[in-house]
């Protein structure tokens, strides 16, 4: 048995504690962790030495005794970039040790450009946004368009942008930021910031699409991101339950509503638009879709039976104004169905997830276990950030 094995789960149970509550007393710390007085005060001090934890102004106590102090963890110490590589967009959050963000960015993808172009471009982009951070940089996370495999980290379906799916990608920007960057699907990534400070922080399993120039899925089970060999996990986008088999992705997402448009000869330049006219030639077409995203939403449904289900990306803005009659028909199929909702961090959830994903590489070297990282950071980190404030406009 390794006897160091119950140091480093006291030490991972103080660390998150003190993560998932912003500051806690020394008391509070052994109330809800279970460990002894003893116990508690010789990690702490062990930690204010290593400066992981900071002491704030004292507590006045009840009785005599030592007065209590807040501990906090010491959030300059370490910075954490998030970034959402998207077909039109790039979305880039920095954050420090405690989730609060210091940085937001969002400029085009230069999205004609050749692997190696497209790797060193990005990795100028984070660079000069972390800016005078740099030498505190301690992990980046990168939200790609794509499935990415667990095992060797390959890039596969991202059609919107086909050179992450070269190798040289992801090697040429490992070596301009200096490390290995963690990659994941973007809609992973925005299930994993919605599961933490938006539409699914109360939930245990949840289901987030991203709807937009293509269908992406995320899937959370019991808090963690569920991930597949391949990453494929509900992407049920790929079903192929339209006319003649046509894949439900075509028929969902921008494209494929711009161009069943056009064949009815009513070009659009915004797929938001088709769902705005009233045009009653449009009629089949708003049908067909809801159809299709009902498939999809009743698929995700009977898969997982998650509490929630949150719809994401450009397209879910123009599907909110029907989203009561989307979960009247949704639980019409199912009556023990989820709602459906749309995100709560808008065009940010993927980079914000990135930033979470970031923090937990962050926070396993400094010795909180995978046991604990479902719980931190601390849902409020993001209080007094104004998400719209911090997205362009269109």
């Amino acid at each position: 048995m390794d006897a160091e094995a119950p140091r480093r789960a006291n030490r991972s149970a103080v660390l998150a504690h003190v993560l998932t509550h912003g500051s806690a007393t020394r008391t509070a710390i052994g109330q809800e962790t279970g460990l002894s007085p003893a116990t508690v005060s010789r990690i702490v001090e062990q930690l204010l030495a290593e400066g992981l934890l900071n002491e704030t102004d004292s507590e006045p106590t009840a009785g005599r005794g030592r007065r209590a102090t807040l501990l906090t963890i010491d959030a300059e110490r370490t910075v954490v970039c998030g970034v959402d590589l998207g077909g039109s967009n790039v979305r880039i959050v920095v954050s420090d040790l405690a989730a609060r963000p210091l940085a937001t960015r969002t400029v085009p993808t230069p999205a004609t450009s050749d692997p190696a172009g497209l790797a060193k471009w990005l990795g100028q982009l984070v660079l000069e946004t972390v800016g005078d951070l740099r030498p505190r940089l301690g992990s980046v996370a990168l939200g790609l368009p794509g499935a990415v495999s667990r095992e060797d980290r390959s890039v596969s379906d991202a059609p919107n942008l086909p050179q992450v799916e070269d190798p040289n990608f992801l090697r040429q920007l490992d070596q301009q930021l200096g490390m290995s960057v963690e990659v994941d699907n973007d809609s992973n990534y925005a299930m994993l910031g919605e599961l933490r400070f938006g539409a699914a922080r109360a939930a245990e399993t949840a289901v987030m699409f991203t709807v937009g120039a293509g269908l992406g899925a995320g899937v959370a089970l019991d808090r963690r991101l569920f991930h597949g060999r391949t990453g494929l996990v509900g992407e049920f986008g790929h079903l192929p339950a339209g006319p003649l088999g046509t894949p439900l992705e075509k028929l969902i997402t921008g494209p494929g509503i711009l161009g069943r448009a056009l064949e009815l000869g009513l070009p659009f330049d915004n797929p938001a638009d088709v769902f705005r006219s009233s045009d009653p030639r449009l009629i089949p077409v708003k049908q067909q879709i809801e159809q299709a995203l009902l498939i999809v939403l009743t698929a995700a449904v009977v898969a997982y039976e998650p509490d929630v289900i949150i719809l994401g990306g450009g397209i879910s803005h123009a599907l909110e104004p029907d989203l009561d009659q989307l979960n009247q028909r949704l639980r019409a199929i199912v009556p023990a169905a989820a709602p459906v909702q749309c995100s709560e961090l808008g065009d940010l959830s993927g980079a914000l997830g990135a930033v979470v994903n970031a923090l937990h590489t962050t926070y396993r070297g400094l010795g909180v276990a995978d046991a604990h990282l479902a719980q931190v950071p601390h849902p409020e980190a993001l209080a007094g950030f104004d998400i719209a404030d911090s997205i362009p406009a269109p």
